[in-house]
């Protein structure tokens, strides 16, 4: 069972204040002083990490959501570190947000103050005084949670060693922005969603969030992965889902299996998750900039004095190698000792969740010795005249 802390007042960086922060967080292993490793969830993920049999508030992706690598004897090993994950501010996993309980009793809804990855790190700094750990051995995260981990090394960065960024970039580009906007609009123009104030009784705006779901979805997954689970193959008019209707020329053609698996999972999702909760998350995501404040991501960085690691994945369009390798160059750049780890895979971004057989060794090599140990400082090669030209190659000396 999660555990919450109550922060006190606290401003975001939008300038509007609550009274009372709570965080709902889960910690594993045990603090000796110098071991403490937070990992930072992803979009719609939770505090619930790992422990499969552990009770917990969450449920499908977002229960025990990177079990593979965080526990006794796994990459993040518990037994040597000591984790905490904490849901972030703005999310509805016991943390304050659109579906928490406000100053007059009711849920926040839209009157929840707008928030950054930067509230989000702040938030966890003060966790962290609440828990009695000053400093990190390390940051960890993927997607989004690779641009909190990143934002820990522009923050604070006397107070962590090393920074773990995993499947992510400075930045988002122009064309997730706009998937990201066709994902937000799908939800405020579901009727359902009564401008934000669904809370209650009344219906719930499933279908709207289901589709931005669905988006994300495709933006998950690679054109391989998507040819390889689905082809173009009929799923049979049986397996349509009734949460979607269907147009009437729709009886002549086939239902895809790549329909049922976006519908299922849309569907499923929109179980799980608040709507109001989707917007506020997408929108930090999407309004995050390593360079705000800075001129130039490394400048940004300069003040990081630890180690840090980028993995990329080659079939990830979310956040491309090349923006991978650019990352680490702003590392580079600050004279930061870094390693740029280029995993192929065909699968897409979800593979920093779903192939722990290739995330798990980086990860947990780096955790241990750094890029000083068996890592090697660079893994990528160019190729005269490429801007970029990734090959997998292993951290691991041969």
């Amino acid at each position: 069972m999660s555990d919450t802390a109550s922060l006190g007042e606290f401003e975001f960086d939008c300038g509007e204040s609550i009274s009372d922060l709570t965080l709902a967080y889960e910690t594993y292993g045990e603090f000796t002083g110098d071991n403490a490793v937070l990992v930072c969830h992803a979009l719609t993920g939770s505090q619930h990490v790992a422990g499969r049999r552990r009770r917990s508030d969450t449920a499908g992706q977002a229960a025990a959501w990177w079990d593979d690598i965080v526990g006794p004897g796994k990459a993040v090993d518990t037994n040597d570190y000591f984790v905490v994950c904490a849901n972030v501010p703005g999310s509805c996993y016991g943390s304050s947000g659109p579906p928490s309980e406000g100053p007059d009793g009711e849920p926040w809804g839209t009157r929840f103050p707008a928030v950054t990855v930067g509230d989000w790190t702040r938030a966890q700094r003060l966790l962290l005084d609440e828990l009695g750990v000053p400093n990190l051995h390390a940051v960890v995260g993927g997607s989004v949670g690779g641009m909190n981990a990143l934002d820990w090394a522009k923050r604070h960065p006397d107070h962590v060693d090393r920074v773990l960024a995993v499947a992510t970039g400075a930045r988002l580009d122009a064309q997730c922005l706009a998937i990201e906007s066709i994902a937000r609009r799908a939800i405020t123009t579901d009727p359902d969603w009564q401008g934000g104030d669904y809370y209650g009784d009344g219906p719930d705006p499933v279908q709207g969030l289901a589709l931005a779901r669905q988006l994300g979805h495709v933006m998950y997954l690679s054109k391989s992965s998507m040819a390889k689970k689905f082809g173009r193959r009929s799923a049979g008019m049986d397996a349509a889902r009734d949460a979607f209707e269907l147009d009437p020329a729709a009886g002549f053609f086939p239902y895809r299996e790549v329909e049922s698996y976006l519908d299922y999972n849309g569907e499923r999702f929109a179980e799980r998750f608040d709507a109001n909760a989707y917007l506020y998350l997408t929108r930090a995501m999407d309004s995050y900039d390593l360079a705000g404040g800075y001129e130039s991501d490394s400048e940004a960085l300069a003040a990081f004095d630890g180690e840090a690691l980028v993995v990329s994945f080659t079939g990830d369009w979310h956040f491309t190698t090349k923006q991978g390798e650019e990352l680490a160059e702003a590392f580079r750049a600050t004279g930061t000792r870094s390693a740029h780890h280029v995993v192929e895979s065909d699968h897409g971004h979800d593979a920093f969740l779903v192939e722990p057989e290739h995330v798990g060794p980086p990860l947990g090599d780096f955790l241990d010795s750094g890029v000083r140990g068996s890592a090697v400082s660079d893994t990528v090669e160019r190729d005269e005249g490429d801007d970029f030209a990734p090959v997998h190659t292993s951290l691991f000396s041969s």
